[in-house]
């Protein structure tokens, strides 16, 4: 165990903890909702520093991330835990094995063997994802630092529940980040845990902060799939800033949410209609291959980044502007 940081002591023994928008209060000897965070004595100790569940070479487009850098390697980290309880979460059988009574389970891995490994594999960023990287921000942090210095970028792919404190902690190594923007405050409570609003202000500092964000929604028949549940995310998108990709992705059954049917490809184009009416300029459907996969230039429409799947077939920008009409193409290229 290590002590844990952004928390405070209580009366009592207890200690708040300032992770995340839980802000869990937090009695001796008991863990916080994401079960990788326990009040050792009065001390809050992360119980998950350097014990990675998932250690993977990824393409940068499987984060999503379209406008970050296309075509790179990223190595990809995780350690087990996550303050949301997703019924349809994909990485449930790591994610939730905290919550679920089960021990701590991953290698003890240095931050230094991180950073050596991404580069000796090629990678040019670090990405924390498959479970929340907020809940083990200490040692995110501590390899973020390290990467940064080896000339790695590092990416995040979040639900976006961070505290304010959380993110500005991160935010001078921080590079690009995906949040999963899930549906109405409805949707969060009874299929996450938690609620909208948190992940709204996220989305809002982060972009302030000068941070590359993508934004990911999984459109679920029959939970967050009818025309205003999608134009409520893309318009509130579209007020942060019209630049920011919009990934509307198709769900499968999986975990405890296979009571739903998958999303048709029919649904993806239309929530994709919906982001473009709403002022995107970048929506891209995701899970369903050969749909809405590839960059057009915002202002002329030539067709820049073509994609299938995960792969790259060909990326037309050059130095971040269109060659036909000499438009900026938001992103890090």
């Amino acid at each position: 165990m290590k002590e844990a940081i952004l928390y405070e002591k209580l009366d009592g023994g207890a200690v708040r903890c300032g992770l995340c928008n839980h802000f869990c209060r937090i009695k001796p000897e008991k863990r916080g909702i994401c079960g990788v965070r326990k009040n050792d004595g009065g001390t809050l100790m992360t119980l998950v520093y350097g014990r990675l569940i998932a250690m993977h070479v990824d393409p940068i487009e499987k984060k999503p991330l379209y406008h970050f850098m296309p075509g790179h390697l990223s190595y990809s980290i995780a350690t087990v835990g996550c303050n949301f309880r997703c019924l349809h979460c994909q990485n449930a059988d790591i994610s939730q094995i905290p919550a679920e009574g089960g021990v701590i389970r991953g290698d003890r891995v240095e931050p230094e063997w991180v950073v050596a490994e991404a580069l000796n594999a090629g990678c040019k960023s670090v990405a924390y994802t498959y479970t929340e990287p907020t809940i083990f921000l200490e040692y995110a942090l501590d390899v973020s630092k390290l990467a940064a210095e080896r000339g790695l970028k590092n990416v995040f792919v979040s639900n976006g529940y961070m505290s304010e404190e959380a993110t500005r902690t991160i935010e001078p190594y921080l590079d690009a980040i995906n949040v999963d923007l899930k549906g109405d405050d409805e949707f969060y409570k009874k299929v996450c845990g938690a609620r909208l609003d948190p992940v709204k202000r996220t989305i809002e500092l982060l972009w302030g902060l000068g941070i590359w964000v993508e934004v990911t929604t999984l459109v679920i028949p029959g939970y967050n799939d009818s025309d205003e549940d999608l134009r409520e995310i893309a318009e509130f998108l579209s007020a942060v800033s019209p630049e920011i990709p919009w990934h509307v992705t198709a769900f499968y059954p999986t975990y405890r949410l296979k009571d739903a049917p998958p999303t048709p490809s029919k649904t993806i184009r239309r929530a994709a209609g919906i982001g473009r009416d709403a002022g995107l300029k970048y929506v891209y459907g995701g899970n369903i291959p050969g749909e809405d996969e590839n960059t057009a230039c915002a202002n002329c429409g030539e067709l820049l980044v073509e994609r299938f799947g995960f792969r790259v077939a060909r990326n037309g920008v050059v130095d971040g502007r269109c060659p036909s009409c000499g438009g900026e193409v938001s992103g890090v290229w």
